[in-house]
């Protein structure tokens, strides 16, 4: 799936890949859970991007309750590896940047574009969930209770909260061009009220589809089901799943490339 030549490597803290001509640079940002290895978790989304022209800096984290800390990590983590490359493969030329989240990756872009000054020429925010810790880490609930019979004023709680996030994105944020995509099958989505808030503050800048899918469409490494020499009917189920695995997959990819240059050839 990638160009001859074009293979990831590991840059000051990032997953890069570079193709030969690039057009512009895609910072990407995973869920809570998969961040790590986005270079694996993301690798067939990540690598039709760079198959038409994004640079692709991928940054891991390890989630924690400090967002806030996370975002200017993995900012910090961003620019290093940006300056790396511009003084290897990108050579000082100015290319535009636009970030990708999925997930928990969203709110840290939200976080970074409120909290810092950066320049993006867009955003592109998936499956956005903005739950407390309680609702998004089952042990919490236990946790939290525990330690509040010995300290009633204890509590456990995301920094910034959900609705410190959402206050935050109201009156600071800073990018205004924005792609909004949430999927038909996801029970954990918070893209609604996202978008309500962000056309608020940018009217006519921001972009909100549904796609068919659920929370986990963006995630799937490139598995190569082939047949052998001699086609049989496992053959034959083996590409009808791959066909659909990917099939929704496949439109999420056409919709964020249509969106990033609609005048591109797919």
């Amino acid at each position: 799936m990638k160009e001859q030549g074009m293979d990831w490597q590991e840059v000051s803290g990032s997953w890069v890949l570079v193709p030969s001509r690039p057009v512009a640079i895609v910072h990407f940002l995973g869920g809570a859970f998969v961040a790590t290895a986005p270079q694996v978790t993301y690798r067939r989304l990540l690598e039709r991007l760079a198959l038409q022209g994004y640079a692709i800096i991928a940054t891991p984290f390890v989630n924690t309750f400090d967002h806030t800390a996370i975002a200017q990590a993995v900012l910090r983590n961003f620019d290093r590896t940006l300056e790396k490359l511009y003084d290897t493969s990108l050579r000082k030329r100015y290319l535009p940047i636009y970030g990708i989240g999925h997930s928990m990756g969203c709110k840290l872009h939200l976080l970074i574009g409120s909290l810092f000054q950066v320049e993006r020429a867009g955003n592109i925010l998936i499956s956005f969930n903005n739950f407390s810790a309680r609702d998004a880490v089952p042990l919490v609930e236990q946790f939290s209770s525990a330690f509040s019979q010995l300290s009633p004023t204890f509590s456990v709680e995301f920094t910034p909260s959900p609705m410190e996030t959402n206050h935050l994105v109201a009156q600071k944020y800073q990018i205004r061009r924005n792609l909004l995509v949430k999927f038909s099958n996801d029970t954990i989505d918070q893209t609604t009220a996202l978008t309500d808030l962000l056309q608020t503050r940018f009217p006519g800048m921001v972009v909100a589809q549904t796609l068919t899918g659920n929370h986990l469409t963006p995630l799937g490494p490139d598995a190569k089901l082939q047949a052998g020499e001699i086609f049989t009917p496992f053959d034959a189920i083996s590409q009808w799943i791959r066909q659909e695995v990917y099939r929704e997959l496949h439109h999420l990819e056409e919709t964020l490339l249509r969106w990033l240059n609609p005048l591109a050839p797919l």
